[in-house]
């Protein structure tokens, strides 16, 4: 009986353990599932002719423009266009509404003041400023910056503020016991608790400005991926068009993952540093 007991808890113990192997293998084979699936779908649509050319090109033909483009330098350049805009916009705005976010949330009075006129602002669709920024900038590249740098400004500042006021009072109290300044007071209990949403703000900020990125490019551009987009859709070539798609998700999938990354380094950081 001893024997077996002893067998049964290493097994039982064991269990957990190829549980989590088989889930961090199957995780991965999952994800790939739909796009395969919708990839199968659409090989098959477009070999029995469901649906037009013009609609929906076969795979392969994307995938030859693809290699075009990229070969030419084509693609790579209003890529790089792209990229340089997001940086400049987004680093920008979301500077911006990480100072206002910690002013609004450590500051009460200041809170009172700008809270509710902020929020209206932010009900505004930030495409909505466009005939607005046309009027006062024009259509060069400062108005790309402004309506992108906008774009992620407004998430950036409600979660920065939000996470700088969910900071537990107990968490306080011990700086208050610890006779923290100020500095000390906003660097090592407030700014750490409110990383978690501070990094929220920031994701949904870089999404916001990716995506309007390409809309702006659309409106008012004539270089850069959301303009590649427009062409192809002018030229009645659907495979370039679906080649953009391809890069823009991409690509926004990328930044949003390498965000991901450093806030999960600067989380381990901090169970490190603690």
């Amino acid at each position: 009986m001893t024997l077996r007991f002893q067998r049964a808890l290493r097994t039982s113990s064991r269990r957990p353990v190829v549980l989590r192997l088989l889930t961090r293998l199957f995780m991965p084979v999952a994800a790939l599932l739909v796009p395969l699936v919708l990839l199968l779908a659409w090989s098959l649509a477009a070999r029995h002719g469901l649906l037009p050319d013009q609609i929906l090109p076969d795979p392969r033909v994307v995938l030859q423009t693809l290699r075009e483009s990229a070969a030419s330098g084509e693609l790579l350049e209003h890529t790089l266009v792209s990229l340089q805009r997001v940086a400049v916009g987004f680093a920008a705005g979301a500077a911006a509404g990480l100072a206002l976010g910690t002013a609004l949330g450590l500051s009460r009075t200041l809170r009172g003041l700008l809270d509710g006129s902020f929020l209206a602002l932010a009900q505004i669709p930030v495409l909505g400023w466009l005939p607005l920024m046309i009027l006062l900038v024009g259509l060069d590249e400062e108005l790309k910056v402004i309506v992108i740098g906008w774009s992620a400004f407004v998430p950036v500042v409600l979660n920065t503020t939000q996470g700088m006021r969910d900071v537990p009072p107990a968490l306080r109290e011990v700086g208050q016991v610890l006779t923290f300044d100020p500095w000390s007071m906003f660097t090592r209990i407030v700014l750490p608790a409110a990383l978690p949403a501070i990094f929220t703000g920031l994701r949904e900020g870089l999404a916001n400005s990716w995506q309007t990125l390409v809309a702006v490019e659309l409106f008012a551009s004539s270089e850069g991926l959301g303009f590649l987009m427009s062409w192809g859709r002018q030229l009645f070539q659907l495979d370039l068009v679906l080649v953009v798609v391809l890069v823009v998700g991409s690509i926004g999938f990328v930044l949003n993952w390498s965000l991901g990354r450093v806030e999960q380094r600067l989380r381990r950081w901090q169970v490190s540093a603690a």
